[in-house]
């Protein structure tokens, strides 16, 4: 990439980034969307997405105190992300251990780091990692646009599936609620604070390679989670891969 681009063509090769490495596209969320999980494999799946997504307020923490004073209002951003992460209502983390008992399983295995896969752990650090080196813009794209901007598109497939196949409450699967509404938010100004300041041809350059890579960062964790829990119970033929 040698000359900058204008907002709306990066805000299309941001979106071209992710797509075709959307986790909608892994067996574990076609297996979810469709009704074919157990309430087990459910459990498995809060257990490491617990440590995905707990310490998001921490990574946003480090690119918060990175962030160029004088870009104001992406601090402000990541600030109010934090806020409502912990503070703000109930806390996140609170309402997937509230899905997670639902299904099966206890607060305590849901908080020991041992119940987490390798992969897991692995896209953990990578957040960590992206958080603490990359450019703050960068680490914007690749943690709010590359993953939490997924979000919506991802749980907008998943929860009707809870309520009417699995017959959780509206309670229960408040997490999956919230975070349709508030991750679309949330992406979106992401965005905003993307194609602000990415005001280089070499920082568009790493914007764009870190969006690809969140995004199959979070299609390869999802992919494990099929192969470590669901594919002794459900093999690939059963599922409609083109779902």
């Amino acid at each position: 990439m040698t000359a900058l681009m204008q907002p709306d063509e990066f805000r299309t090769a941001l979106e071209n980034a992710i797509k075709g490495r959307s986790a909608n596209q892994s067996p574990f969320s076609i297996a979810w969307a469709s009704g074919k999980l157990s309430r087990e494999h459910l459990s498995r799946w809060a257990e490491n997405h617990y440590h995905y997504v707990g310490p998001f307020a921490d990574y946003l923490g480090y690119v918060y105190g990175r962030m160029p004073a004088e870009y104001q209002e992406a601090k402000d951003f990541l600030l109010s992300n934090m806020y409502e992460e912990e503070i703000g209502g109930d806390r996140h983390t609170d309402l997937l251990i509230r899905f997670a008992e639902a299904c099966g399983t206890t607060r305590a295995r849901i908080q020991n780091p041992d119940n987490m896969s390798a992969t897991t752990r692995g896209l953990q650090s990578w957040c960590y990692t992206v958080a603490m080196r990359e450019d703050p813009i960068v680490a914007v794209a690749g943690l709010v646009v590359g993953l939490e901007s997924q979000v919506p598109s991802i749980y907008r497939r998943q929860t009707p599936t809870l309520r009417e196949k699995y017959g959780f409450t509206d309670e229960q699967v408040e997490f999956f609620d919230l975070h349709i509404v508030s991750d679309e938010i949330h992406g979106e100004r992401g965005y905003q604070i993307v194609l602000e300041h990415a005001n280089t041809p070499e920082l568009q350059r790493k914007c764009l390679k870190i969006c690809e890579i969140g995004a199959q960062m979070r299609l390869l964790y999802t992919n494990a989670l099929y192969r470590d829990y669901v594919a002794q119970d459900l093999s690939l033929a059963e599922l409609d891969l083109a779902a």
